[in-house]
């Protein structure tokens, strides 16, 4: 007999079939936010865009192999599936990786050889009606070389259209490796790139309530609206944070033979993994752990919102994730026809803050260039349609030093595409 989980021991007290919050990847817990859900609607995409490339990143722990593993699940049987998730390679070993996936045998065969291979394979694959798809997990450890394998690939094609698609999905990193001049051809071969940031404070609440009704718990409430706003406070709306927390939570009122989890239980909890706030964790770098600094609020950067010369907002940044569009779900909502439904975002961290296009129709614009990503320097103005938003760094010359004037700034000449 199986010995039991850690999860399991809890189980019976609250009245669950098995643990809500355990932390290996499980489609069936999957909690599709907006923006996992819109991630989710990209990783589809490259089965019915025959060019289909798609890059997806989010910080450790947001969800992204998770949303890989539920799109696996629901992958028709006319798909030819590679997955390589173990990515510090060389590009021969790379190669191979994905031949062995696809079934065959690479080994004592030279790069040309490798590469006939899996052209060959391609091509067979789709004069039988295939779909074939690649992806790679973890995407951020490949070598600029191995990332050059992949536009390669990525440009096999018959006479009629291209034959491979891609998706890589990584950790932030990844941006960084793709935004090098060395790597523009990879890049403007992407059709989509999306990022998946934190969830927010009503997420986190809807998270936690969705996984304990999967494990059984239906309409209870186990743990109390001041649980949830703590939970919150002190994972950021991480979910692998979010899952720590709450099981160590519901295994802290376990122990106390208490039913429910309460605002006192999590504190106990957060004692427990001496954890800090998650505003604190991100100012301290990521540590964790408890006391070294007071928490401070104050914003990173803002954004002045113009039409014209009319201010029409006045946006804080502070780490995490705004998403700039024309719909009320957006976080800074545009309503103009140029803008498109989810038109841009702005991720910001300690040291900068970056805009990304989100494929909109219109684009973004900086000093008349198109651009689909930038790291934003203080005084910059992006154009939207008939809007201006001007960036206003506040972080002193810590978040303005020159490595990180031009990280990333990509500007396309067509970009029908993209839209």
């Amino acid at each position: 007999m199986d010995e039991p989980t850690q999860g399991q021991f809890y189980c019976e007290l609250f009245g669950l079939t098995e643990p809500p919050f355990r932390l290996s990847p499980d489609p069936q817990f999957l909690f599709a936010s907006k923006q996992h859900a819109r991630a989710k609607a990209y990783l589809e995409s490259t089965i019915w865009l025959a060019d289909g490339f798609v890059i997806l990143t989010g910080e450790i722990g947001s969800g992204k192999t998770t949303l890989i593993e539920c799109f696996l699940d629901e992958l028709p049987e006319d798909v030819a599936l590679a997955v390589i998730s173990q990515t510090q390679l060389s590009p021969i070993e790379f190669l191979q990786s994905v031949l062995v996936e696809f079934g065959l045998d690479p080994f004592r065969k030279d790069k040309v050889e490798l590469l006939s291979m899996i052209k060959d394979f391609l091509v067979e694959q789709y004069s039988q009606g295939k779909k074939i798809l690649l992806i790679v997990d973890e995407a951020q450890n490949l070598s600029k070389k191995v990332l050059e394998e992949i536009r390669l690939l990525s440009g096999i094609e018959t006479k009629k259209e291209k034959v491979l698609r891609i998706i890589l999905a990584g950790q932030p990193e990844l941006n960084d490796a793709l935004d090098s001049p060395r790597l523009q051809q990879l890049v403007q071969r992407v059709r989509l790139r999306f990022h998946l940031g934190r969830l927010s404070r009503v997420e986190t609440r809807e998270y936690v309530e969705h996984r304990l009704k999967i494990a059984g718990a239906g309409e209870r409430e186990i743990f109390s609206t001041e649980a949830l706003r703590l939970v919150f406070v002190y994972s950021g709306g991480v979910p692998r944070l979010i899952n720590v927390l709450c099981d160590t939570a519901l295994l802290c009122a376990f122990s106390d033979e208490q039913p429910s989890v309460d605002e006192n239980t999590i504190l106990t909890a957060v004692e427990e993994l001496q954890w800090v706030e998650y505003e604190q964790r991100v100012l301290e770098g990521g540590t964790g752990r408890t006391g070294k600094h007071e928490l401070s609020s104050a914003p990173l950067a803002k954004l002045e919102l113009y039409r014209g010369d009319d201010l029409a907002a006045d946006t804080a940044l502070r780490p995490g994730r705004l998403v700039i569009g024309r719909t009320s779900d957006n976080d800074l909502r545009i309503r103009s026809k140029f803008i498109s439904r989810h038109h841009a975002q702005i991720l910001t961290d300690l040291q900068q803050s970056t805009i990304e296009d989100l494929n909109s129709t219109n684009g973004i614009f900086l000093q008349g260039r198109r651009i689909m990503r930038h790291a934003l320097k203080d005084g910059d103005v992006i154009n939207l349609g008939e809007h201006q938003i001007v960036y206003h760094n506040l972080r002193g010359d810590s978040g303005n030093t020159d490595e990180h004037r031009n990280i990333a700034e990509l500007a396309e000449e067509g970009t029908d595409s993209q839209a």
